[in-house]
């Protein structure tokens, strides 16, 4: 008795003295500090992603550039993680993850303070126009100026005279800083993700990981929307606020020539990034690996327990003792592997072509937005961050809660992110029926005779009621007449006279505008919105519907890729498929979006040391077939290699069932046999005086 007091005495001791070790902030308490920090992370780096595409079109305005080319450069952001993402995902997972984590942010910040440096470099934006503030004045020079047919080119354009400070322009393209630091930001976003993930799967409990997953995804896609916020606020303020006086500025935000202060939101969006990184830097490298019940006192044979628990065969914590050199030789040997596995390739593929589909749609949308239903890139932006992304973010914290309370397996996981997504492919062919006409631009979208014709030719600007002016087909100053219709420019409607000054102009005897001559113009757009005001309340419900429904399968499918490898290829499986995916959807989904966006347009803007730049206006119906079309075809090919994902998948589980059966087989025909080694020793060693006792002896140890 006294001996098994101080053995229970020794065992309360160590105990207390294990506890006594451990760390002042619980394992529980240092999980949910990475969560907190995780979750800011991925809201600043969403925050700034969101503002670099809801800040496209002023980009393309500033620096004078096709949608290609802006292509090009949101593609940076993916060439960055290209770099380092598959050496960071495997040696990463072996290190110090969250200061991995801290230095990446430190990156991404630096990266979106470079994007912002050209608007301290070049000079102010100047845009086309025939309007001049005049001081003291009520009367403008004339916009028709008579002269002779000599003095245009073949093409009927005025000769092009070089702007002053076109040599040292030319030399340096300032966009070349917004891709570089945009490639920056790539490289620092990359360890936040595959290491972020799997440290919290690493040391949750495995009914918690997919809760938590699911908590982290729906705070980066909470991001976007602070993100588009920013965005529809900087696009509202002029670009050069505090060096030029507004009332000299004769444009309005719902202007194509408009530029808001798009260096704005970089700045606020820097800061955001730096003060992520703060919390990594005093964060553990590991936490003890949650068991199916974790005492609060343990003893080394139970930590040893609870380690060897079948339950945890998902978590794989990161070998300390691992040296450099054997990790890099490990590295080819443990990519073939993971090549390997047919389930994973195939998931690869699906998910590839699935975000070309979303990143071509998600880059281009507040672009479609402008230019389809006529709205500004402020009202655009505020639309996507209030309406469509809390969607997405609802639906993708329902898909982790539901997966929780639904208890969905490997297969049930699969099936209910491919259903999420078909749902929302057969809504989304509502679209097509979601129109709105051109605007009518006289010799762009319709003849001077208003016979609707959708082409462009520059012959088709000049008619007999402009003939006298010596216009410049070029140009993109529009003007809006009594009739309805939008002309490119006051002197392309034949305007002889104009009053006032800035945005109150008004032009006056414009020969196009009426047959008397005596009809008046007023500066920018008709405003003709009649059927998009209709019809669009109907594309915003039907966007909210189907971004909610196709978010529903976003952390179900996410956890497939976790739970269809093995724990030890866990991490690399994560890196790989975030390089994959960037390198192949990331990279060239914007640039071919752009780039067939750009085929749909109507008029050209002009560079001012000549070259074509900007695109002023689109064929809408052409733009609507183009980006609605390629976006369902992608998910169309998809849904057809899902299929024989799916065969494989069931393979695959039943394989797995199959070695769990037999292995169980196994373990229990050795424990017998043990038992019965044991029971034969027992029945030689027992005493002749005693068999009641060693009959009921060996029934109790069977």
């Amino acid at each position: 008795m006294e001996e098994r007091a101080e053995e229970g005495h020794t065992q309360e001791n160590g105990g207390s003295e294990c506890a006594a070790r451990q760390p002042r902030t619980s394992p529980c308490t240092s999980l949910r500090m990475f969560l907190v920090a995780l979750s800011f992370a991925y809201f600043a780096k969403a925050l700034s992603g969101s503002y670099m595409k809801s800040t496209i079109t002023q980009l393309e305005r500033r620096f004078d550039i096709p949608s290609y080319l802006i292509g090009v450069i949101d593609g940076s952001f993916e060439i960055g993680n290209l770099l380092v993402i598959a050496f960071v995902s495997y040696f990463g997972a072996k290190l110090h993850r969250p200061k991995i984590i801290a230095v990446g942010c430190v990156l991404m910040s630096i990266g979106t303070f470079i994007i912002a440096l050209p608007h301290f470099i070049i000079g102010r934006y100047e845009f086309e126009t025939s309007v001049r503030w005049v001081v003291n004045s009520t009367l403008n020079p004339s916009p028709c100026r008579p002269d002779s047919p000599g003095n245009l080119t073949e093409d009927g354009t005025l000769p092009q005279v070089p702007a002053s400070g076109c040599e040292s322009e030319s030399n340096l393209s300032m966009w070349i800083y917004v891709l570089l630091g945009n490639v920056l930001r790539g490289i620092g976003e990359t360890p936040v993700q595959p290491l972020g993930i799997s440290y919290i799967d690493d040391f949750a409990t495995e009914e918690n990981a997919a809760l938590y997953v699911g908590c982290v995804q729906t705070i980066s896609v909470v991001g976007p929307v602070f993100g588009y916020l920013l965005g529809s606020l900087c696009a509202k303020i002029y670009v050069d606020i505090g060096f030029v006086k507004m009332e000299t500025i004769t444009i309005t935000p719902s202007d194509s020539r408009w530029v808001g202060a798009w260096w704005l939101g970089y700045l606020i969006a820097g800061v955001i990034t730096l003060l992520s990184a703060i919390p990594f830097w005093f964060l553990p490298r590991s936490l003890p690996v949650p068991g199916p019940e974790v005492p609060e006192k343990c003893t080394p044979e139970q930590t040893s327990f609870i380690k060897g628990s079948p339950l945890l065969k998902h978590k794989y914590s990161a070998d300390e003792h691992t040296s450099f050199i054997e990790m890099a030789k490990d590295f080819v040997p443990t990519l073939r592997t993971l090549l390997a596995h047919p389930v994973y390739l195939v998931y690869l593929c699906v998910t590839i072509i699935q975000l070309n589909s979303l990143i071509g749609m998600v880059t281009y949308k507040p672009k479609y937005i402008e230019q389809h239903f006529r709205q500004s890139a402020s009202k655009a932006n505020f639309l996507m961050g209030v309406i469509n992304i809390p969607a997405v973010a609802l639906g993708m914290f329902s898909g982790g809660l539901l997966m929780k309370r639904l208890k969905l397996n490997i297969m049930g996981a699969a099936k209910f992110a491919f259903g999420t997504s078909l749902i929302g492919y057969i809504l989304s062919l509502f679209f097509f029926a979601m129109s709105c006409e051109n605007a009518k631009v006289a010799g762009v979208t319709l003849s001077y005779d208003n016979i609707d014709r959708i082409s462009y030719d520059k012959h088709l600007l000049f008619t007999d009621c402009n003939s006298k002016c010596v216009c410049s087909s070029s140009d993109w100053d529009p003007v809006c007449g009594e009739n309805g219709v939008t002309y490119v420019s006051p002197c392309l409607a034949g305007c002889t006279t104009s009053a006032g000054s800035g945005k109150n102009t008004v032009f006056s005897n414009c020969s196009c505008v009426g047959v008397a001559g005596n009809f008046t113009a007023s500066t920018g757009h008709c405003p003709q919105k009649d059927d998009c005001d209709r019809m669009f309340p109907y594309f915003l419900a039907l966007s909210v519907i189907t971004s909610f429904i196709i978010s529903l399968g976003g952390t179900p499918g996410y956890m497939l890729l976790i739970r269809c490898i093995k724990p030890q290829l866990k991490s690399l499986a994560l890196g790989f498929h975030a390089l994959a995916t960037r390198t192949l959807a990331g990279i060239p989904a914007p640039i071919y979006f752009g780039a067939i966006i750009d085929t749909t347009c109507l008029k050209w803007g002009q560079k001012r040391c000549g070259g074509i730049g900007a695109c002023r206006i689109y064929n809408t119906t052409a733009y609507r077939i183009a980006y609605l079309g390629l976006t369902l075809s992608l998910r169309t090919i998809s849904f057809i290699i899902c299929i024989p994902g799916f065969i494989l998948l069931s393979r695959q589980l039943k394989e797995e069932e199959r070695s769990a059966i037999h292995g169980a087989l196994r373990n229990g025909g050795t424990e017998l046999e043990v038992l019965r080694k044991e029971e034969l020793v027992i029945s030689n060693s027992d005493q002749p005086h005693h068999p009641s006792e060693n009959s009921t002896d060996r029934q109790t140890r069977l």
